[in-house]
């Protein structure tokens, strides 16, 4: 039984990401119109490297939009974990890559809190990741006392800067993760699992799915790649400060939904998601390349979105029917 709303949902989603793909190709082809240096080799790998953090956080955030949830504290989690990567470091004098798989497990721990306020004491997502983002936001300003960290040894800038075969590393980690997540969601049952909570969490239970250890499973992941994201952003920027990761939680999940997932759970797919990241991306990029202020871009990235979930529904109802 849990077949059918698998292959469901993939049909219904190959038309939906078949448009946004349509929609990404003209997107492009006006943008290259606007500069020259739109389609440049380096212009587009640096693309590749700005949008990595966010598409990170994007994968787990596509399984949680999944199950009808909702994450909005990614983005402080990356704060924390940059700043504690360089508490860890620089004050406490913990060898750098220890330093970086602590992060990475205190925003896996971030991640796991987040996932019991809500499996254990039935708060919603929306108001339990809504309350976490600002405490730990809280935790990442108070800890860091407006102050930033600099001076890390040049081989940990080869995560965030360097390059593997003319591609930015972290685009490398960027795509394994993709494929991941991807096969994970398509194939295993854990993703039949993420799609049966989506889309009747009482039914899941009743067929025998654990839907709280599901979740749980979920928001840790979110928290653990945010926790990574935030590595990888200190290796970029080369310093650590307590406002990184602010507003990250809203592009991600802009990127999440414009590739199709559906805000109200059972429907998406990774690769909607990552077509989504770069229609976003390539919006910013074209937009900035043409004179058009930040204020601007978000109107336009906000109507493309509208129209996205506009399209969505429509062929939600066409499909239904």
């Amino acid at each position: 039984m849990s077949d059918v709303p698998l292959s469901t949902t993939v049909k219904s989603f190959l038309r939906h990401e078949t448009i946004l793909a349509i929609l990404l190709v003209l997107v492009l082809f006006v943008l290259a119109q606007q500069s020259d240096r739109f389609f440049t080799v380096p212009n587009l790998l640096n693309q590749g490297r700005l949008m990595t953090e966010v598409g990170l956080i994007a994968l787990p955030m596509t399984f949680v939009i999944i199950t009808g949830g909702i994450d909005l504290s990614v983005g402080s989690i990356l704060g924390l974990c940059a700043i504690l990567l360089g508490v860890f470091w620089h004050n406490l004098g913990i060898p750098l890559p220890i330093a970086m798989v602590l992060a990475i497990v205190v925003g896996a721990a971030c991640g796991l809190v987040n996932g019991l306020i809500i499996t254990r004491f039935k708060v919603p997502p929306l108001i339990a990741t809504l309350a976490t983002l600002a405490l730990y936001r809280g935790f990442a300003e108070g800890i860091s006392q407006a102050r930033s960290v600099r001076g890390y040894p040049d081989w940990f800038f080869v995560l965030g800067q360097g390059e593997v075969l003319g591609v930015p590393t972290q685009l490398w980690i960027f795509i394994a993760l993709a494929i991941v997540a991807g096969l994970v969601l398509t194939y295993t049952t854990f993703g039949r699992a993420t799609y049966a909570v989506g889309a009747n969490e009482t039914a899941a239970r009743f067929s025998g799915i654990d839907v709280d250890r599901t979740k749980l499973l979920i928001y840790t992941a979110a928290g653990l790649v945010s926790g990574l994201a935030a590595v990888i952003f200190v290796s970029r920027v080369s310093t650590t400060r307590s406002d990184m990761g602010t507003g990250v939680e809203l592009d991600v999940i802009t990127a999440v939904v414009l590739g199709g997932t559906s805000i109200f759970g059972g429907r998406g797919t990774i690769i909607g998601t990552v077509v989504g990241l770069v229609l976003v991306q390539a919006l910013k990029n074209g937009l900035a390349l043409s004179g058009v202020k930040g204020d601007g871009t978000i109107v336009v990235i906000g109507l493309v979105l509208i129209l996205a979930i506009l399209a969505s529904n429509l062929f939600s109802r066409n499909g239904d029917g």
